[in-house]
């Protein structure tokens, strides 16, 4: 069974965003199952969908983890889960 989290990545475009993000995810055995990201006028947007079944971390500590790394970056990061997500945007 898939645990998939959405994530996703909001803030000025610099170099490495995508680098910071997905090796944390990578050191911490978070599968990533899609990716899309654009630069808008300078602005850098992604969104990803992963799996943290075999994740070494929790959710909850994941989260934080992506939060911090999004101040220490310049960006906003957020992590929730996808049935969560599902419900939010539902029209």
């Amino acid at each position: 069974m898939e645990n998939k989290v959405i994530i996703t990545v909001v803030g000025k475009d610099t170099v490495g965003i995508i680098a910071r993000i997905c090796t944390y995810l990578a050191d911490n055995g978070v599968n990533v199952l899609d990716i899309s990201q654009t630069i808008v006028q300078g602005f850098f947007n992604m969104m990803m969908i992963v799996d943290i079944t075999k994740a070494s971390r929790s959710f909850g500590d994941i989260q934080k983890d992506l939060e911090t790394l999004g101040e220490e970056i310049g960006v906003q990061v957020k992590a929730q889960k996808e049935e969560i997500f599902q419900k939010m945007h539902r029209l």
